[in-house]
């Protein structure tokens, strides 16, 4: 039982709750400001991606790199959520001007 790797295990858990973090982060995000805010995802990633490059201990370092990662998706996610709102599948925002 000592032999096996349980920060794998961990890294896995990780990345799952990050996964499921970011999803209602972009739904809210386009809701509330549209696409235009990628540029604050994208900043956000590359802090993360150097953090993750600066980081000794390799299990934070790769939870840094998930989040970064992460965030640069949530770019692609942004428009892509901007899609299924003009399709109707998700409310839009009556208060933010197109």
């Amino acid at each position: 039982m000592t032999d096996l790797n349980w920060q794998a295990v961990a890294l896995g858990a990780v990345s799952f709750l990050i996964i499921g973090l970011f999803h209602p982060i972009v739904i809210k995000a386009e809701y509330h400001f549209g696409k235009r805010c990628w540029p604050a995802f994208a900043l956000l990633g590359a802090a993360f991606l150097t953090l993750a490059l600066l980081i000794r201990q390799t299990f934070w370092a790769v939870v840094a790199a998930l989040i970064a990662f992460s965030c640069f998706w949530s770019i692609k996610e942004l428009f892509e959520q901007e899609r299924r709102v003009r399709r109707g599948w998700f409310p839009a925002n009556p208060k933010r001007q197109k």
